[in-house]
C-alpha cells in the first residue's frame, strides 16, 4: 500500500531547505508549490511527448508539473504531500466511452441478481423465481418487483421465462425481469396489465410483443424499446428521487473503486438529466459524469421545448444517442446475412430488424448534425452499421463539417469495407469489446459463427486504418471491469478459455489508449483529461501492477490502489 504519512512528516523538514535551492533556479513562488506530489514508482502518461515519468506535481484540481525528480524538486513547498507510489504505477484515470450509469445504481440497489456464471449463479428458471420471490417478502404492497440479468442461452430451459413463470412469484405485485442485453424483458400479468398490452394490442415499429403460438396471447417476453415502453413508463414512474440519489451513489461508489473517473450515461433521459443536475447542486457527483440524451429529448432541446442544462467539468451534456438495431445475443441485432443457428427454425433465414428504419435514422442524424451536435448510434449488426454510415455520409454530403466525431456505440459487427468508410467520415468506432468474453463462445457457436465471431470487436483493423477506437462495458450488461477490458483487448479469450479472432489482438500500449486518451477524444475533452500532462485535470490512478509490463496472464490480477479526481482521493483500497 501506498505510505503518504511517513513520508510526509519527512519532507515538511527537509522541504525549506529544498525550495530556497529551487527558488534560486526556477523563480517559483510560494503559490506555486503543489498541494501533491506522487513518486517512487511508475508513471504511465499516456502523452506521446512524454510516455513515461517518475514524478507528478499536482496543485488544486490540475497537473501542474510531469518528469523527473528534479523536475518536481521546485514544486515542493512546505504543506506539499508526497505519496510514495512504493513501486506501484499511476496512470491517467479510465474513461468510460459508454454505459449507463445511472441504471447500474439501479441495479445495484433495487434490481435482484440473475446473472449466469461467470457473472453470477442462476442456472435455471426455478431459481429466478425463487430469488424474485424473496424479494417479494421484503416489499411493500404492490411494489414493482425488479429483476436484471436473465440470459436464456445459459440456463438449462435454454428460453426466456414466461408471463406464467413470473406470476408464480407474485399475482399481486407487479413483477419485471430484463434480459441480460437490455434489449428485451418479460413482465408478469400485473406488470402487463398495468402497462396495457393484451391480445389486442399491435407490434409497435421497431419492436416484437412474443405471443403464444396459435393465438394472440402475449407471453410476457417484449423486444425492444417499442414494445418494453408502456412498461418502462410504468416501472419507472415508481421509483422516486430518493430511489434515483441512492442509485446513483451506489454506482459511483462502484466505478470509483475500479478507476473510473468519467462515467457515461449513455441514452439519459429528461429525468435522469434532472437527477444529474440535482446530483450536482447537492454536492452529490462524485466523478465526472457525460450524459447522452436520447433523441426525443434532443429534438424537444432544438425545439426550445427543454433546456439542457450547461455544460461543465463535472456534468457534460455530450452526444445525442440513437439506435439502429438491437442485440446479437438477444436475436434482434440487424444482420447482413442470417443468424449462424436460427432462434425459430420456421425462419432460418431470420437476421434480425432496425429498430430505428434507415430513411428515419438518417432524418435523425441530420437534424442533429445541422445543429452542430455530436451524434452516438447504437449499431451491431453489419446491417444496422450500413444504415449508420449511410446517415453520417448523408448529413456530411448536405451539411460537411470538419471535426464531427459521430460515434458507432458497440461496432460489434463492423466489416472492413465498413471501417475504411468510418475512416473516411472520421467515425470513432467504440466497441463493447467484452463480448469476446462474455459471449464469444456462443458467438461463435450459436449466433454468428466461427467466421463473423472472429471479427467482432475490430481493433487492430481499426488501429491500422489510423481510425481513434474506444472500448467500453455497456455496464450494467456486463461488470464495469476497465482491466478486463484491457486484457479483452489484448488476448480476446473467451469464457470457455479459446482465442477468438487472435489477428484482431492489440498490444497492451494500445488497449489502455481505448481507455484513456482516446476516450477523452470522443468526448472533445482531449486537452483536459485522458494523459497526465501539465495543464490537465488531476484524474489519476494507482495500480499495484504496470498493466504494459506484467504477463497478460496478471493484468487480471491488478488491483486499484486509489483513484484521484480533480486532485481528490475520491477511492482508496481498504
Amino acid at each position: 500500500m501506498i505510505d503518504t504519512k511517513n513520508h510526509k512528516k519527512l519532507m515538511r523538514r527537509t522541504a525549506m531547505t529544498l525550495v530556497v535551492a529551487a527558488l534560486s533556479l526556477t523563480g517559483c513562488t510560494e503559490s506555486e508549490y503543489a498541494d501533491r506530489v506522487y513518486r517512487g514508482g511508475t508513471i504511465v502518461t499516456m502523452d506521446s511527448a512524454l510516455p513515461r515519468a517518475s514524478a507528478v506535481a499536482i496543485k488544486g484540481n490540475k497537473i501542474v508539473a510531469v518528469g523527473s525528480n528534479d523536475d518536481i524538486q521546485a514544486y515542493l513547498g512546505e504543506d506539499t504531500e508526497i505519496t510514495d507510489l512504493a513501486g506501484n504505477t499511476l496512470i491517467p484515470g479510465f474513461i468510460d466511452a459508454h454505459s449507463h450509469l445511472l441504471f447500474e445504481g439501479m441495479v445495484l440497489s433495487r434490481f435482484v441478481d440473475l446473472n449466469s456464471p461467470p457473472v453470477g449463479k442462476i442456472e435455471n428458471i426455478d431459481q429466478i423465481i425463487a430469488r424474485l420471490k424473496a424479494r417479494v417478502g421484503q416489499a411493500s404492497e404492490g411494489e414493482w418487483i425488479f429483476g436484471f440479468g436473465y440470459d436464456d442461452t445459459l440456463i438449462e430451459e435454454h428460453r426466456h421465462p414466461t408471463r406464467e413463470d413470473l406470476d408464480k412469484v407474485s399475482t399481486e405485485h407487479p413483477v419485471w425481469v430484463s434480459h441480460v442485453s437490455g434489449h428485451m424483458g418479460v413482465g408478469n400479468s400485473v406488470a402487463l396489465a398495468l402497462a396495457g398490452i393484451d391480445e389486442n394490442t399491435p407490434d409497435p415499429e421497431g419492436g416484437v410483443i412474443h405471443r403464444y403460438k396459435g393465438g394472440r396471447k402475449p407471453t410476457g417476453l417484449l423486444e425492444e424499446s417499442a414494445a418494453m415502453g408502456p412498461v418502462m413508463k410504468e416501472m419507472f414512474g415508481s421509483i422516486g428521487a430518493k430511489d434515483a440519489w441512492d442509485a446513483l451513489q451506489a454506482a459511483q461508489d462502484k466505478y470509483v473503486s475500479v478507476g473510473i473517473t468519467t462515467a457515461q450515461d449513455g441514452g439519459a433521459s429528461k429525468e435522469t438529466i434532472g437527477a444529474f443536475k440535482a446530483a450536482k447542486f447537492l454536492g452529490g457527483l462524485k466523478l465526472r459524469v457525460v450524459a447522452y440524451p436520447v433523441i426525443d429529448v434532443k429534438l424537444e432541446a432544438l425545439k426550445g421545448e427543454y433546456e439542457l442544462p450547461e455544460s461543465d467539468e463535472w456534468l457534460k451534456i455530450g452526444a445525442t444517442k440513437l439506435f439502429s438495431d438491437g442485440s446479437i445475443q438477444g436475436y434482434t441485432g440487424y444482420l447482413s446475412h442470417h443468424y449462424h443457428q436460427p432462434r425459430d427454425e420456421e425462419k432460418p433465414e431470420y437476421a434480425g430488424y432496425p429498430q430505428t428504419t434507415r430513411e428515419e435514422l438518417a432524418k435523425q442524424v441530420m437534424a442533429v448534425h445541422k445543429s452542430g451536435g455530436q451524434i452516438a448510434i447504437h449499431g451491431n449488426g453489419d446491417a444496422a452499421i450500413d444504415d449508420i454510415l449511410y446517415a453520417f455520409e448523408q448529413a456530411q454530403n448536405e451539411s460537411p463539417r470538419a471535426d464531427a466525431r459521430p460515434i458507432i456505440i458497440h461496432s460489434q459487427m463492423a466489416r472492413e469495407d465498413q471501417l475504411d468508410k468510418m475512416a473516411e467520415l472520421g467515425v470513432i468506432p467504440s466497441m463493447f469489446n467484452m463480448h469476446t468474453y462474455y459471449w464469444g463462445d456462443r458467438h461463435r457457436d450459436i449466433f454468428i459463427g466461427p467466421e463473423r465471431a472472429a471479427r467482432i470487436s475490430p481493433a487492430k483493423s481499426a488501429l491500422d486504418r489510423g481510425i481513434t477506437y474506444t472500448f467500453h462495458a455497456d455496464t450494467p450488461v456486463v461488470p464495469m471491469e476497465p482491466l478486463r477490458m484491457l486484457w479483452s483487448a489484448v488476448t480476446r479469450e473467451t469464457a470457455g478459455g479459446d482465442t477468438l479472432g487472435a489477428d484482431q489482438q492489440i498490444s497492451a500500449e494500445d488497449a489502455l489508449k481505448g481507455l484513456t486518451i482516446n476516450a477523452a477524444h470522443q468526448y472533445f475533452d482531449e486537452d483536459i483529461k485522458g494523459s497526465i500532462t501539465v495543464g490537465k485535470l488531476a484524474d489519476l490512478v494507482v495500480l499495484d501492477a504496470n498493466p504494459l509490463e506484467v504477463p497478460v496472464d496478471e493484468i487480471l490480477n491488478i488491483a486499484v490502489l486509489e483513484t484521484v479526481i480533480d486532485g481528490e482521493v475520491v477511492y482508496e483500497k481498504p
